[in-house]
């Protein structure tokens, strides 16, 4: 029996189009490792890996294609290596590489039929998202955290993006929070994190990306209180050979400092009172405990046992820090030392000073276990969510394959005892999105003659039909009416690369056309010719116009509904029918006339809704944007 038998009798007609298909995988991690797996063995004709990452010890809990031979190697080329093994007939290409790299371009985007991403950052899935929709390519995105997991199908035009709905950014802190009234165990591993540890062994607390100090009025005097004490914090680890360093840092920090705190009263009126230590009393009862406690990860320490933890890795630490500073040369830099999750020695400082500091304000302490997790921003991961929702992918990519996004799902994993899959229709995509809900062109340039005058003259205005009111972006401001300083200004002395994305936003205000995104790719046009190439005229659509409320129920309850939310778009009646589960009720129907605007062509078709007698409205056909005739 051939290899190809079983798949080929499961699959039918499908199977030649996934050995023929060209799939890109962006991550090699948990998820990835998984993925890579099920694709080979489906028999997927090329698949390309691209991995920025090298292995550590702690993947291999969970990333089975990799070993104790494997750790410090790029996790795309040992991916590759390993998986190969499993079915010779697949093309693998690594990519050693960020997916962010100017040689992974739209174009290159272009020349895959599915892209999956197995990413564990925002940033980077956004990127993998808007290149997609600029490649016209099919994303399948997904996401593991515990036993939660989720697949979603992203295409262009046809559902909602990965940014059609809001995505919570890494949460950052207050300065006042963290540096005066934390009230939670995060508030203190983010204090002995980036403020504490750099404070003694790095650079300014201040740089933290973990700190906010624009938040109010209140931060700015904490802000000045910061570096006051920093000051203080600086002269102090100038005594860093001193025997009694770690004595003169405990009595600084969790006594003198609390006493300041204490000292404002308005501060603690609704709040409990924080407690400053006493080092006396504390260091005695740790004389009987061995520094060999940090070992137990698992176990919350307690006060006296926190201290020697304290005291041992702050000796590691000033010892190491000497040492740099002894082979620093004339004119070199001062050494610093950075936290790792990884490192034991930073790991410990920044347990046990987080724990003393809760212990002050009377919060919970928590384990060195948990507190690596915090403050490495770890979120556990279980290989069976990560194989489940690998899985989900591929079943997922048939139905692309097939081109057949209706009954493509986003499937939603949880741990649960009644049920443990969840799927939901594809949403169609959020008008309001600034990724997905644009028009997209790309155009060729010789961007070190090309200017923004070619651009807006020759492109926006001769050919595409905009007026004088336009504004241009890329991260900054390039170009509006106001402002043409750049104009005669060669694309290449205002940060255009080999591959740029422009929004042009229409600032007509009677009838604005949506946001247009020019990708200009640089290339080397003829001497003698236009610097820059004009696409086709086509005409771009009009952005849709705010929806007045009626009087009547029912049609009120529809404008109110087209506000788009994480779900699907909801109707006044509530989910995908009147009762709720998509079935039609029983009672009598009266038809109601709607338009459904095709944003793309601005083509507009008749489509009939059916609504009950109490003006609950029921979508029957709900593949369009809904508004009132």
């Amino acid at each position: 029996m051939g290899r190809d038998t079983n798949p080929r009798k499961s699959l039918g007609s499908l199977h030649g189009r996934i050995k023929e298909a060209r799939v890109l995988m962006v991550g090699a991690g948990g998820i990835g490792c998984e993925l890579l797996k099920n694709l080979v063995l489906t028999g997927f004709g090329e698949i390309h890996i691209v991995d920025l990452d090298t292995i550590d010890l702690s993947n291999l809990n969970r990333q089975f294609l990799f070993g104790m031979q494997h750790i410090k190697k790029s996790k795309a080329m040992v991916a590759k290596e390993t998986a190969g093994k499993f079915n010779p007939n697949v093309k693998l290409e690594a990519h050693h590489a960020n997916i962010k790299d100017h040689n992974f371009n739209v174009k290159w985007f272009k020349t895959f039929d599915v892209v999956f991403n197995a990413l564990d950052n925002l940033d980077a899935r956004r990127h993998v998202n808007k290149m997609c929709l600029a490649a016209d390519v099919p994303l399948i995105e997904s996401g593991t955290t515990g036993f939660n997991g989720q697949v979603q199908v992203i295409k262009q035009r046809t559902t909602e993006c990965y940014d059609c709905t809001h995505k919570p950014i890494p949460k950052s802190f207050p300065v006042c929070t963290i540096r005066s009234t934390p009230s939670q165990p995060i508030h203190c591993i983010v204090w002995a994190k980036s403020y504490l540890f750099v404070e003694i062994f790095g650079t300014s607390e201040e740089s933290s990306p973990e700190v906010d100090p624009s938040e109010n009025d209140e931060n700015a005097g904490e802000i000045a209180n910061l570096k006051r004490e920093a000051e203080e914090l600086k002269n102090i680890r100038e005594k860093m050979a001193s025997p009694d360093f770690a004595a003169t840092i405990f009595g600084k920090v969790f006594a003198a400092d609390i006493d300041r705190l204490r000292s404002m009263e308005d501060m603690w009126k609704s709040r409990k009172l924080p407690k400053a230590l006493d080092y006396a009393q504390i260091s005695e009862e740790a004389e009987k405990i061995d520094n060999s406690v940090a070992k137990n990860d698992q176990k919350v320490w307690t006060l006296a046992e926190n201290y020697v933890v304290f005291a041992d890795s702050l000796q590691r630490l000033a010892k190491r820090m000497l040492e740099l500073k002894a082979s620093v040369k004339d004119g070199e830099a001062a050494p610093i030392l950075a936290f790792d999750k990884d490192d034991e020695d930073t790991l410990d400082f920044v347990a046990a000073s987080a724990n003393l500091r809760s212990l002050i304000f009377g919060i919970d302490s928590k384990s060195k276990f948990d507190i690596k997790q915090m403050a490495g921003n770890i979120i556990p991961a279980i290989a069976t969510t990560n194989a489940i929702t690998a899985g989900l992918c591929v079943l997922q990519a048939f139905k692309v394959l097939r081109e057949d996004y209706k009954t493509a799902r986003m499937v939603f994993l949880s741990r649960s005892a009644d049920r443990a899959f969840s799927s939901e229709k594809l949403s169609p995509p959020n008008p309001n999105c600034e990724v997905c809900s644009v028009t997209r062109i790309t155009i060729e340039a010789d961007v070190s003659r090309a200017t923004i005058g070619d651009l807006v003259d020759k492109v926006l205005r001769e050919q595409l039909g905009y007026g004088e009111e336009l504004s241009l972006l890329t991260k900054e401001l390039l170009y509006d009416a106001d402002y043409d300083d750049n104009k005669d200004t060669p694309l290449s002395e205002i940060g255009f690369g080999e591959e740029t994305f422009v929004t042009i936003v229409d600032d007509d205000e009677e009838e604005p056309r949506i946001n247009l995104v020019i990708v200009v790719t640089n290339t080397a046009l003829p001497a003698d010719g236009e610097p820059i190439t004009v696409p086709e005229k086509f005409e771009i659509p009009r952005k849709l116009k705010a929806i007045p409320a009626g009087n009547g129920g029912g049609t009120n309850g529809l404008a109110n509904g087209l506000k788009r939310s994480h779900e699907d778009l909801i109707l006044a009646a509530g989910g995908e029918g009147a009762n709720g589960n998509g079935n039609e009720p029983e009672q009598k129907k009266r038809k109601v006339d709607v338009i459904v605007e095709n944003r793309d062509v601005n083509v507009k078709r008749a489509k009939v809704f059916e609504e009950k007698k109490d003006d609950d409205i029921i979508v029957l056909d709900d593949d369009g944007f809904i508004t009132i005739d």
